[in-house]
This record gives structure tokens, sequence and C-alpha cells, in this order.
């Protein structure tokens, strides 16, 4: 308590208030004291600690937990951690459980099950209850005490760094131990011993890496050919098996029936009981696909343009690339021209003026070699070695697809990339290529300038590309769909040329016709020649390739003009016409109803549905806005309409909605007389005042599908997507195009996986996909994420590059059945998996042999090293049976346990377990030790 405040009742002034200081305030260390009996409180560890026999207890591969909180000792920090192993207890609910004798921390120091964990804390070897750390934290030093019911247990522990040469040997560390806990009874209780080497192999010499890279200076040679460039690299470039860990260990030895010390050893690793093994992996080795993806995502941070990155020439060409492209804009201004108008665009003239600056540049100065540049293009483009004069439409849309791909159709809808062997796919992997191999950026952004160009002129010349499907689909990256856009503008102006030359045709038919008839039939009436005429029969077509759409279906009404005015009865002429809609009858005549020509709408990517949705989401929800907003939406319809008009003279807006919405128009079959009549009214929907569908009608004229303005201006979104492509930095080309390499990477791992049936690669393959899957689907994609998506599969080539090492060291290829290369691979999983993997028959199995012989390798190529060195003398006296020691090199570290049940300290008190565990290594000598004592009989 700090402070007691009394004020008497009868008075109320300030002045007879008085205070009451408490001198009996805790301590700072009082209060440490109490936080921590809180903490053990809070986590129920004050009470007797049963919990589950120390035989059932596998610290190697069960779970741990841990619960952590600071305590304050005024301005120190300390952390008290709590680690317990996860069990699973029986429900006993009816059986109280007994007391133990002593602590369970104590009766552990006598369970062999877990000696020599490969995987723990380090005080889990000895098993303290509480403990603290003190000295230098590098040292790892702890202290530590179990208090039970009569009993006390001392956790003590000595840390030096060189092993004295007294205490190098089991012999020694015995003596260490019967002296620390009083050997004074008679006779002496036996001494457990359990004992542990460790031998490294870290020399590879023998073994060449499986993985060879290839020889880059030859990728472009005639043996590889172009398709090299769709081929990821993959496999590390150097070992990625640092060390081979093997622990030999005897796990239930007595005193004296082991000679250990500095004359003589009984311990053969070949005899052991029980061999194990570990391996340690290089933490960053140089992997070819892990090189390509980390340098491709590093482009991603640059901000530079691709006019500065690849830089201007010199002023002189500057002036001449101004003048170049000057006078191809004014040429469009030319009172005569003696080309077609079709080729004088403005996007036709510069560029014949970009093609013409390019001959110009320096060709030393180009980051991309001719040859590569053509390898890479020809790669792109195949129909570019077909000549195009002959077939302006590629033959196929998908490079010819594999069986063996067809199941990884779906993939790039998940992870929103682009098909396999799509235009998208390979531009990706040139990308990566000459990123990694041919001069990074500037190579980059100088292959992007050329591929732009190259669409560029396949747009000039109506030439279609291959990998592209014909109109913008949304689950694929935004590149893709701008690519297709681009694709469907170039078919539409194809079917306009094709069109237009067609009429052509037709007019010089049409005018031979017209001179055949007039000189055979002379007294023919100037009404037929009229309706001959060729004016009249072409008058349906726009002089104005711009503002008017030639319709592209090849389904036209074959009937004449005259027999449709005759058959339709009045002066109105039926255009656009496809065919009968279910045998309909016009509301207001017994005419059929016809399905008109209309125009496709116009295909739009996904950047624009966003931007059109902003501009519609600006307009408000006034009245204004919404009527805005609706005709904004209906440009498609007010087609539809005209095109039906045109196709249905005399119809209704009613007929107009039994074929365009026949929901919104509810059919009544009425008798009269005996005769079914049909009747009909329109939804109450379009019945409200001001709706957009009757406003269109009134204002729509019966104008065919092909002489209307066109909903889809191909030359004018051709030149936005040309200019959205010219305008991307290589940076952001990077981010569009980095769907299609994880899409590529992923089946590039699935690909190495399956030949190798790596059980962890599998599942880990599963989940990097479903992680970018739900990462690429964003609109804006995250660094951050993006990064850890690629470590990930990083780190999955390097597991296949460390079992592809693993398999050459151990010599699967070499088995003598399929079952034994079973058994290895299996085993080789395990290694890659677990944290130590038990060799089963230890030395005398299979596996056992091989390792044994590693070792052999390994000493019999020290040997032939030192061939020219003069042999020592204790070299030439190794009898026979040191010879197989002498296969293994010396023990890289040893861990002996030392256990006995004894009482202490007086020879009356209660036998209590006491332990010694020392570590043995070049570098330290570790002894820790738990000694038991009577608290209650001492």
């Amino acid at each position: 308590m700090a402070a007691v405040t009394d004020v008497s009742e009868n008075t109320k002034s300030e002045s007879e208030v008085f205070e009451i200081t408490d001198f009996t305030t805790a301590s700072e260390w009082e209060r440490f004291v109490s936080r921590v009996e809180e903490v053990l409180n809070e986590w129920n560890l004050t009470g007797n600690s049963t919990g589950m026999s120390p035989k059932k207890s596998n610290y190697s591969s069960g779970t741990w937990e841990e619960n952590s909180q600071e305590i304050n000792f005024v301005d120190f920090k300390f952390s008290i951690t709590h680690y317990a192993l996860v069990q699973e207890h029986e429900n006993n609910t009816n059986t109280e459980l007994e007391e133990a004798p002593f602590p369970f921390a104590m009766q552990e120091l006598l369970c062999t099950n877990n000696d020599f964990p490969p995987r723990a804390h380090c005080l889990v070897r000895c098993q303290v209850p509480i403990f603290v750390q003190i000295q230098q934290k590098w040292r790892r030093l702890y202290s530590g005490e179990c208090q039970g019911q009569g009993v006390h247990t001392e956790f003590e522990m000595v840390h030096l760094r060189r092993v004295p040469s007294q205490y190098n040997h089991l012999s020694g560390l015995l003596d260490i131990f019967k002296s620390k806990t009083g050997y004074t009874i008679y006779p002496l209780p036996p001494i457990n011993v359990a004992i542990r080497f460790t031998y490294i192999l870290q020399d590879w010499q023998q073994h060449s890496w499986p993985l060879q890279p290839p020889d880059f200076d030859n990728l472009l040679g005639g043996e590889v050919g172009v398709e090299e460039f769709g081929k990821l690299p993959f496999g590390a470039c150097e070992e990625t098996i640092s060390e081979l860990h093997l622990s030999t260990t005897w796990p239930d030895l007595t005193e004296g029936t082991v000679l250990d010390n500095d004359v003589y050893s009984d311990l053969d690793p070949l005899h052991a009981p029980h061999w194990s093994l570990r391996i340690k992996t290089v933490e960053h080795p140089q992997c070819l696909l892990g090189d390509l993806l980390t340098d491709f995502f590093k482009l991603l941070g640059r901000k530079e343009t691709t006019e500065e990155i690849l830089g201007r020439g010199s002023a002189e060409e500057e002036g001449k690339d101004t003048s170049d492209i000057s006078s191809a804009l004014s040429k469009l201004t030319e009172p005569t021209a003696s080309v077609p108008m079709s080729k004088l665009s403005v996007s036709n003239m510069v560029h014949n003026a970009r093609r013409h600056i390019k001959r110009h540049r320096v060709i030393d100065d180009c980051p991309l070699g001719a040859d590569v540049l053509n390898c890479i293009l020809q790669y792109l483009f195949p129909d570019a070695a077909v000549d195009k004069t002959e077939n302006k439409t590629p033959q196929t849309n998908s490079f010819g697809k594999h069986a063996k791909d067809q199941h990884t159709d779906d993939l790039f809808i998940q992870l929103k990339s682009a098909p396999v062997q799509s235009l998208t796919h390979r531009l990706g992997l040139c990308m990566c290529l000459v990123n990694l191999y041919h001069g990074g950026l500037r190579a980059v952004a100088y292959l992007w300038q050329e591929f732009v160009l190259e669409l560029r002129y396949r747009w000039e010349n109506s030439y279609q590309m291959c990998g592209l499907q014909e109109a913008p689909d949304l689950r694929c990256c935004l590149l893709h769909q701008k690519l297709q856009m681009l694709n469907c503008c170039i078919k539409r102006k194809q079917a306009r040329d094709s069109i237009r030359k067609s009429s052509e045709r037709s007019n010089e038919t049409a005018f031979q016709n017209i001179h055949q008839v007039t000189e055979v039939t002379a007294a023919n009436s100037s009404s037929q020649i009229t309706a001959l005429s060729p004016g009249k029969f072409l008058d349906s077509w726009s002089d104005s390739e711009e503002e008017f759409f030639e319709c592209l279906s090849d389904q036209w009404d074959t009937e004449s003009p005259c027999i449709r005015r005759e058959k339709d009865g009045n002066n109105a002429r039926a255009e656009g016409r496809m065919h009968p809609c279910h045998n309909m009858t016009l509301l207001n005549s017994s005419d059929l109803l016809f399905i008109p020509v209309t125009q496709e709408p116009a295909p739009m990517t996904e950047d624009l549905l966003e931007e059109q949705s902003e501009i519609l989401a600006k307009l408000g929800t006034s009245a204004e806005g919404a009527q805005l907003r609706a005709r904004m939406q209906s440009a498609c319809l007010l087609s539809d309409m005209e095109s039906f008009k045109a196709a249905n003279p005399g119809s209704v807006l009613e007929d107009f909605v039994r074929w365009y919405s026949p929901r919104d128009f509810l059919e009544e079959i009425v008798n009269e007389n005996g005769q079914t009549v049909l009747k009909g009214k329109l939804s109450p929907r379009m019945k409200i005042p001001g709706n957009i569908w009757v406003e269109t009608w009134e204002n729509a004229k019966a104008i065919p599908a092909h002489r209307q303005r066109r909903l889809f201006d191909d030359t004018k979104e051709a030149e936005k997507v040309l200019h959205y492509l010219e305008m991307q930095k290589p940076a952001d080309l990077c981010r569009h195009l980095l769907p299609c390499i994880i899409h590529a990477t992923i089946l590039k791992l699935k690909e190495e996986e399956a030949f190798e049936n790596i059980p962890t690669v599998k599942k880990n393959i599963q989940k990097a996909t479903i992680q970018a899957g739900k990462l690429l689907q964003q609109f804006h994609l995250d660094d951050n994420n993006l990064e850890d998506c690629i470590d990930s599969l990083i780190a999955m080539e390097m597991i296949i590059a460390q079992f592809r090492s693993l398999k050459t060291k151990f010599g699967i290829a070499e088995a003598e059945n399929e079952d034994q290369r079973e058994k290895l691979r299996l085993f080789l999983n395990s290694l890659l998996e677990e944290p130590e993997v038990v060799v089963i028959g230890a030395g005398q199995g299979k596996v056992g042999g091989i390792i044994h012989r590693l070792f052999l390798i390994t000493k019999e190529t020290a040997i032939l090293d030192k061939e020219s060195e003069p042999r020592k003398e204790e070299e030439r006296k190794l009898t026979e049976g040191d010879s197989k020691i002498r296969d293994f090199p010396s023990p890289a570290g040893r861990e002996i346990l030392l256990r006995t049940c004894i009482p202490r300290p007086a020879p009356y008190s209660k036998a209590l377990p006491q332990r010694l565990f020392c570590v043995l290594t070049r570098e330290e000598f570790r002894l820790v030790g738990a000694f038991s004592s009577d608290t209650s009989f001492f």
C-alpha cells in the first residue's frame, strides 16, 4: 500500500487533513519475485506434475508449445518462457492420479528414450524445469533447479573452449561423474552409458554435380534452334549438399562392458547398433530458374522509360527523325495521291518514317545482335517465314498444342496469365531469357520496341497474329487482352477489305451486264435500265470507311430489290435479313418476322470496362445522369433496332421486343369466330414513362447493319492499343508479364518433379499455385506478396536440385532392382523432409554400406593426394582391426550420457537419479549435470 488518507468527519477544513505514510511498501526485488509467482500460477505449474510417462514422451517428433512473459526488475527486462510438449491425456475421470515419488523432471533423468534428439531446445536434453541463463548468451550457459517433496535437484553446466586431455575419453568422464556424485557406497551401483559419435563428410570430389549448366554461348547455335527460347533453365550451378552427418549410437551400455581411454577404444562405428543420417544444405545455392526469376523481379522496381534506357542518337540523327515524320504527315494533305486511300493513314505514314529512321541507326549500338533478334522474332511470329501475300490469315491460333499441354489449359485462368504457347506466354519467356543472358534491361527495352514495331506493321498490312483468340478474354492478363484486341481489329479490317474488293468486282460485273443488255435489247424502257443502274444497286455501300460499317456476315438476303418490293407490297425495301424467326409474323401484317443482320458488340478489355464503369458511376443518381447513362449504354440497342426496322418494314416496337427480349412481351391468344388471333402487350417495365426503349425506337431509322456507323471502330481501337503498348515502360511490361512467368515456372516445376516423384515438392506446388492464384487475381499486385511467392517457387527448385544431388551420391541408378531403387528413393525423400533419418540395418544394411563406401572413397582420395608426402610412422603401424576404424575420420562430435540412481548426500538418503551429459567437439567441451539430493534424510 503506497499511502492511506484519513479525513475527519467533524471538520471540513483543509488544514485539519493529515496523511499517514506506509513504509512497508514492497521492494523491487519483492515485486519481481511476486510477478514470477503470478506467472507460474497462470501457467498452472505450481502443483504436482505427474504428466505422461517418460517412456511415452517423444521429444524428437512431438509438438512443442511456448508461452512467454516479460518481467521487469527496476529498468531491466527479463523474459520467462515455458517450453512444454503437447500431450494427449487419457480421460480418467473416475480414477485419481497417484502422487509421483518425485517430480517428473527427475524421472526424465533416467529415461533413455529421448537421448540425442535430432531437433530440440538445448535445455531439452537435460529437462530443466526452472532455469536462468547466465554469462554471455553465445556460451548457452544455464543454471537451474527442481524442488520436490523432500528432494532437490541442481542443474550445473561447465563450458570450455578446449577439451582437457585427461577427459577426452569415457574413462576420464566417468571419474568426473563419480567424484561429483560422491560414490562412497559399496557395492557400487551400475552406471548406464549412452554414447553417440558424429562423423561429417563434406568432400564430394568423386561425385560430380549431376546438373551441368547449359552452354549459353551456343544457345542460339544451329544445333539448338529457336525452340530453346520456350524452355526455362532449371537446376543448380553448384553443389547443394554441403555436409553429410552420420551419427553412430550405442544406446545402452554399462560401465565395464566398453573400453575407451587415451590408448585404445572399442567403439567401432561399423558395429554400432544404431545409425542415423542428416544432411546440411547450402543456404543460397545459385540456381538457374531462381536467378531468372530474381533478376526479372528486380526489373519491377526500375523507373526508366524505353527512350531513357536506349538513349537517343546524335543531334543530326534527331533532326532527320523530325524531318522524316513531318514529311510523312505532310503527305496526308497533298491534293492528289498516287497510292490508294487505305495506305494514306497516319499510322502507316508514321510507321514507314520510323522504319526509315531505324535504318539510320548504328548497328553496333544495338543491345541484341541481329541473329538473336531474328531468332526471337521467328519464335514469337512463326508465320513470318510464310509468304503473307498468299495467306494473310494464320492457319492456327495455338501454335499447335501437344497432348501433354491439355491438362494445363485451365491453369492460366486460375493464375490470370495467358494460355500456354500463346503469343503473350512466349513473349514472357523471351523477355526472361533476354534479361538473364542477353543484355539485361537494355536488351529487354530494345526487344519490346521491336515487338511493338512488328505489331504496328501487322496492323497496317492486315496480318493476323498466331496464338491469340479472336476476342479479349477477361480471364487472362491485361497484356494478353490488349494483344487480342489488336488481333480483333486486324480481323475486322481484313473483313472490310475483303468486302470492299468483292464490291469492286460486283461493280465491274454489273457494268458488264448493263453493257450487254443495252446492246441486245435497245428497245427496253429506261425504267428497267434504271432498276439495274449501278448507282441504285450499290446505294447501300458507304463511301467513307471511317463513318459506316460494312457488314461482316455472309448470310445476305438473296432476293433482288424488285422481288422484295413486290413481296412487301409497299415502297419500303427489306434489307439485311438472315432468316425467319420461328415462323413468327408481324403483329400489323401477315409478313414473316426476319432476324436481321446486326453488328457484333464492341469487344472491351479489362481496363476499358473499369474506365467505363467509373464514368457511369460519376454521372450520379440524378434524373439527368440516369438518362445520360442510359443513352451511353443504348448504342448497341439503337443499332439493333435500326437493323430490325430495315429487315422488317412496317414493324412496331412490340415486334422488336418479341425477338429481342421475349420476356417483356406478354402474349394472349384470343378466339374470334373460331379463328385464333395472337394478341399481346408490353410488360409493365416497358410502359414506364421515359423508357429508353420507346425513345430509342422512335429515333431509330431503317438502316441495315452494313450502312450503319460502326459500333466498333477498329482503326481507332487499334491505334489506342498500339499507343498503350508504346507508352509502357520496361517495368510496366514486366509487371504485365509476371503472371505468365509464374505460370511457366509452375509448369516447369511440375515437369521436373514428375521425373523425381518428391511428395514434399508436389504438395508445395499445389500450395504455391493456390497462393499465386489469389495474388494474381488482384488488379493491383503487391510487390511484397509477389516476392514471397517467388521465393517459395525458388525453394522448390532447390529441393529438386538437392534430391538429384543425393541421387547421384547414393547411386540410385546403380541399384540392383526396382524395389531397391524405390527404397533408396524413399530414404532420400525422408532426408529432405525430416531433421534426422534412421538407417535401417545400421552399418550392415544396404544404405549403411553405401554410406560406408562414401567415407571410404573420401579417405582413399585423401591418401592419393598425399602420396608424394612421406608416410607417418603411425600409419605404418596400423593393424587390420584399426584399418576398419580408420575408414571413418575422427569424430567431429562425441556425446556421452552417464546415468545412475544412488542415495545422496548420505548413504541412508533416498536413492535419487543422477545424470551427466558430456559434449566433446573440436571447439568446445561442455558438461551438463543434474545431481539430486534428499532434503529430508541428509
